[in-house]
């Protein structure tokens, strides 16, 4: 498959005013709100490392190249690609910027525009545009690459991505347990945001997820440390003073990544980092009127997840939607809910620049219409 296919069958969907469900290895459909579309376009051939310059630090794949084997090929070069959205490996790379998903690693290292240098995607009009380039000093012009991280498809399917790499360091895993109230969790997030060096990553697991993953205390502490060895055994000093800290397996990571395989309803709490402890209060009581469920946050970024199982019994699109819509100061963002639930979520389509933007990639609205909310 080629950027020419996917042009093809767009330049026939604006045709027969046929609107196009995008999908990439096709493992998080139920993400995103519910798209209008019956016809899918589906990129999971448009896979492969076509250009990998290890002494530039830079490698270009096509947006259904799975994150496993980009992982593969850079790791092979003493690289990697830090970015860990939920789910595991098998996902791609186009799904991943499209949907601007990141995980704990976003802590240490940015989320998926950070590590885009180019992008190449076709719009609405059937257009090949790329944005960017292939060499990290490549800012010029308007941004497309920003824009099109996140936009979930609506103003054009990516077809090829240039991402930028980053040297392998050593690393450690720790986890500690923490007390499940306020005050203890404050303490641990208050003291984490003045480590002198900050963690790779730092998650905090609510009670019913550590005892699933097989961690210590109602309430875990899991973070992350790299560098060389006299650094790490420094920050794992810092660590201690804050709590009882152990050595903890990095397959943890990947345990926690694939926490909300389970789960009919995700969305995520975010607020300032320094109300972190607040907006982990929030969740839990959003995750209690959802009729119970899990949680993890990164203290570092403000962000907390929250997860309800499927196969709750009564009305769950109900509950969700309540809980969702209980009065929160931050923000609250839908990952994957039961359909009758988003009501409670408000869209990000229907500003005026949203409007404007789509009119010019996508007019005949023939791309994941929907995802995203109605443009009204």
């Amino acid at each position: 498959m080629q950027a020419a296919d996917v042009v093809a069958r767009v330049h026939a969907a604006a045709a027969d005013h046929e609107p196009l469900r995008i999908v990439g290895r096709g493992g998080w459909l139920h993400g995103g709100r519910p798209v209008s579309a019956t016809q899918r376009i589906e990129l999971s051939a448009l896979s492969g490392i076509t250009e990998y310059s290890p002494d530039d630090f830079t490698m270009t794949v096509g947006a259904g190249t799975t994150l496993a084997e980009i992982d593969a090929a850079a790791r092979a070069h003493g690289q990697w690609l830090p970015l860990d959205p939920a789910g595991d490996g098998t996902g791609s790379i186009g799904a991943t910027v499209a949907t601007a998903s990141a995980g704990p690693l976003a802590t240490g290292f940015g989320r998926p525009r950070d590590h885009l240098l180019g992008i190449e995607f076709v719009n609405g009009h059937g257009a090949v545009i790329k944005g960017g380039g292939r060499v990290m000093k490549n800012v010029a012009g308007f941004d497309l690459v920003r824009l099109t991280t996140g936009a979930w498809g609506t103003l054009g399917i990516i077809t090829s991505v240039t991402l930028r790499l980053r040297a392998t360091v050593p690393g450690e895993s720790l986890v500690a347990p923490l007390e499940a109230v306020p005050e203890a969790i404050e303490r641990a997030a208050s003291g984490l945001r003045h480590l002198a060096v900050p963690p790779l990553a730092a998650e905090l697991v609510g009670s019913p997820l550590a005892a699933a993953m097989g961690l210590p205390g109602h309430t875990a502490l899991l973070v992350r440390v790299g560098g060389n060895a006299q650094s790490i055994h420094a920050q794992r000093a810092a660590l201690c003073a804050l709590a009882p800290f152990q050595t903890a397996d990095d397959a943890t990571w990947h345990r926690l990544r694939a926490s909300g395989g389970a789960a009919d309803a995700v969305w995520r709490l975010s607020d300032r980092i320094s109300r972190f402890a607040e907006t982990w209060a929030a969740a839990g009581v959003a995750t209690d009127m959802a009729g119970g469920g899990m949680l993890h946050g990164s203290p570092l970024l403000g962000v907390v997840r929250c997860m309800v199982p499927a196969g709750r019994e009564g009305n769950a699109a109900t509950r969700v939607a309540h809980a969702v819509a209980h009065p929160f100061a931050g923000r609250q963002v839908g990952e994957a809910l039961p359909e009758g639930a988003w009501r409670a979520v408000p869209g990000t389509a229907g500003n005026d620049l949203s409007r404007r933007l789509r009119a010019a990639f996508d007019p005949a609205g023939i791309l994941n219409p929907g995802i995203m909310g109605e443009l009204t």
